[in-house]
């Protein structure tokens, strides 16, 4: 069984922890310049941004890629696995770090979460990238909408609300259900054997995989409690950052149709791109076509819409 000492992996970057609201954070960064902050989704840790963390530096950028609460070498306390709390925790790493504000990019529960940051406390998102993320109240309406596309793209969810067994299914022969999702959610041929071994060890780390499903479940069961439902009035408010949107247009796991008109809850500039050839994990995938698309918006000083 790894230790958390497995995802120091080597590369152009350097690891250390980051206290940020009572809560210790491992993060990897390089460059200097613009902050940049990397969330991460799931099954993944902070490596899922390792192309990012040459090419951002490269391009004059600071990049700073963490492991969210639960995963990899951060802290993975009991609770705290909501959105709204989330969200805390990286404004709170933002000021951490130096910074009054970021541009933000999160791909799948790090976008749901970078589009939170841009509602609760918006002055911390200069820019908002959102990868394969629909704006959290259009995933909470397609699951309502589409019971035979999202909902049943979701279907995996379901099963991670049970107690137990959820855990033991992801972390079993060596994390095998792992690779399947990211299997299953990507282009044909991502990822290589290599890159699928690194998320399922990853996974194998002393509770993790517990931490991972509470986010699923926190979103599930928040569709009809009182917490959830302030959370999804508070979403109303319009994004006032100026936003893009990045998705493959072979995503299994959030539909393209799900994430098209996020731009409803965006009053500044907005652009959406819908990569051709690529699944869940663009960045991961083709990251020479996602990493054009990434730097040409963010060297736009006024981006369209």
């Amino acid at each position: 069984m790894p230790d958390e000492s497995f995802v120091h992996l080597d590369g152009p970057w350097t690891h250390r922890s980051v206290h940020a609201g009572g809560t210790r954070f491992h993060i990897v960064e390089a460059g200097e310049g613009p902050l940049v902050l990397l969330l991460h989704g799931f099954p993944q840790f902070w490596w899922t941004w390792r192309y990012q963390l040459a090419s951002l530096p490269e391009a004059g950028y600071r990049a700073v890629a963490v492991d969210l609460r639960g995963y990899g070498g951060s802290d993975k306390p009991p609770r705290g696995y909501d959105l709204p709390t989330l969200a805390g925790d990286a404004t709170g790493l933002i000021r951490a770090l130096g910074e009054t504000g970021a541009i933000v990019v999160g791909h799948d529960w790090g976008g749901l979460l970078a589009w939170t940051m841009a509602v609760t406390d918006p002055k911390t998102v200069h820019r908002l990238v959102a990868v394969s993320a629909p704006h959290p109240r259009r995933l909470r309406g397609a699951l309502l909408t589409d019971p035979f596309g999202q909902l049943r793209a979701s279907g995996y969810t379901l099963g991670f609300q049970l107690p137990f067994l959820p855990e033991r299914r992801l972390t079993r022969d060596d994390g095998k259900l792992v690779g399947q999702l990211l299997d299953d959610w990507s282009r044909p041929g991502w990822p290589e054997q290599d890159t699928a071994h690194v998320y399922r060890e990853a996974f194998g780390i002393p509770t993790v995989a517990h931490c991972a499903l509470e986010y699923h479940r926190w979103f599930a069961r928040s569709q009809v409690r009182p917490d959830g439902l302030r959370y999804a009035r508070a979403m109303r408010t319009e994004v006032e950052a100026p936003t893009l949107q990045l998705h493959g247009a072979l995503d299994r796991c959030i539909l393209p149709r799900t994430a098209q008109g996020s731009s409803r809850y965006v009053a500044a500039p907005y652009r959406w791109r819908l990569l051709e050839g690529t699944g869940h994990f663009p960045h991961e995938e083709a990251p020479e076509v996602f990493d054009a698309e990434l730097l040409s918006w963010l060297a736009d000083p006024e981006p369209d819409r």
